[in-house]
């Protein structure tokens, strides 16, 4: 095929929080670059994973749940990328889970233009759907709505439909040349994606109150003798969190850094000394300087 005919464009992964955004990202490329968990507002940053499909590449962009609690400056700031996220991209899926459309879900959508071209609507979780035949009305009312090109029900978690996801993104995509490397997965470093699985398995790990006031820090991340040698802090709000997150004769960070170095060694393809630490930082969720300090890019989210 000529080069006038490759096809390459962004594509945003919208929706509110816990649908299964980043679970349906990790497995339309194959490989695991967005941290995933069954409690809410588990991803931040807007993540760039590549896939590239004989002459088309597409770019997406994994982005934060919305949710309605606006007061931190972490949470605004979270809402403020998800937004921008619909805006300026060449192909927009939005995802709901199963058959829960909510008011909220309308506001959101009600940004798209009527008779949009380029809108796919992702019906996720379908394998929890009770009762099946419920499932064809529900898309007959959502496609009156006008907003989207194609509605597509699919469980990312047991693989089913993905094939037709892609194929319609495909078919959307404008054309042009390939912004990255055929092999290239994700435009995040692997210093990035090391802190974001160290951070997934303190949030599985921990009570619901706690995952929202965890970051990590990567203090050390060097090769030496063939072994990658990663030293990490894990930054909490309060003295009460620091207790949580170590646990009875530091069980409980013994258990965090063990899963972490796991999978980081597999993710790596290479042997990992990890060493974790756990410090106090008073107030960083509600302190944009803290948040940059942090990696939290404030100023390219409005």
């Amino acid at each position: 095929m000529s080069q006038q005919y490759k096809k390459s464009g962004y594509i945003s992964i919208v929706g509110k929080t816990n649908v299964g955004k980043s679970t349906l990202l990790n497995e339309i490329l194959g490989q695991k670059i967005s941290i995933t968990s069954r409690k809410p507002q588990t991803t931040r940053h807007r993540l760039l994973g590549i896939k590239t499909v004989k002459e088309s590449q597409m770019i997406f962009i994994d982005t934060p749940g919305f949710h309605k609690d606006h007061k931190r400056a972490l949470n605004k700031y979270m809402n403020k990328v998800a937004s921008s996220a619909m805006k300026g991209v060449d192909v927009l899926v939005y995802v709901i889970e199963s058959l829960a459309w909510t008011e909220e879900d309308k506001e959101l959508t009600d940004q798209i233009p009527d008779g949009n071209k380029t809108s796919i609507l992702v019906i996720n979780k379908i394998d929890k759907i009770n009762q099946k035949e419920d499932l064809l009305p529900f898309i007959e009312t959502i496609s009156k709505l006008n907003k989207f090109a194609d509605i597509i029900p699919l469980s990312a978690l047991k693989k089913q439909n993905l094939t037709a996801l892609v194929d319609s993104i495909l078919l959307k995509l404008p054309e042009g040349d390939h912004t990255y490397p055929t092999d290239q997965v994700a435009d995040v470093s692997e210093r990035f994606i090391a802190s974001e699985i160290i951070r997934e398995k303190c949030i599985t790990r921990v009570g619901d109150e706690l995952p929202y006031r965890i970051s990590v820090s990567i203090d050390k991340f060097k090769e030496e003798d063939k072994i990658t040698h990663i030293d990490a802090t894990l930054f909490v709000e309060k003295k009460s969190q620091k207790g949580m997150l170590i646990g009875s004769s530091g069980t409980k960070l013994k258990s965090i850094g063990t899963a972490a170095r796991l999978e980081l060694e597999e993710f790596l393809a290479t042997k990992v000394m990890l060493n974790l630490w756990v410090k106090v930082k008073q107030g960083w969720t509600d302190d944009e300087a803290m948040l940059t300090t942090m990696g939290y890019d404030l100023g390219k989210s409005s």
